[in-house]
């Protein structure tokens, strides 16, 4: 599981209810994707919008790497689990 020292340095916490969080777990949960998509449709390199770390902070996705595959990302039970529970405005 990959973490984002920068997050804890500046002492922010995740917000479980952001919305683009749980846009990217929607993206994520109709197929696990490969990492490097994952990071060309949702890296930023804006420090305010921190989707990708936060979604790995909360436990909501994790990178697997398989011997002969390329590294993939997966919602995790957590992640299905907070989806599941979302209430939408």
């Amino acid at each position: 599981m990959q973490t984002n020292p920068a997050s804890g340095l500046s002492g922010a916490t995740p917000d479980a209810t952001n919305p683009l969080v749980f846009d990217l777990l929607e993206w994520l949960a109709t197929e696990p994707r490969p990492y490097g998509e994952v990071m060309d449709v949702w890296r930023t390199s804006c420090p305010r919008l921190t989707i990708w770390e936060d979604a790995v902070d909360l436990g909501y996705v994790v990178r697997r790497c398989d011997p002969g595959a390329p590294p993939t990302v997966f919602v995790t039970a957590d992640g299905r689990q907070a989806l599941a529970g979302r209430v939408r405005p």
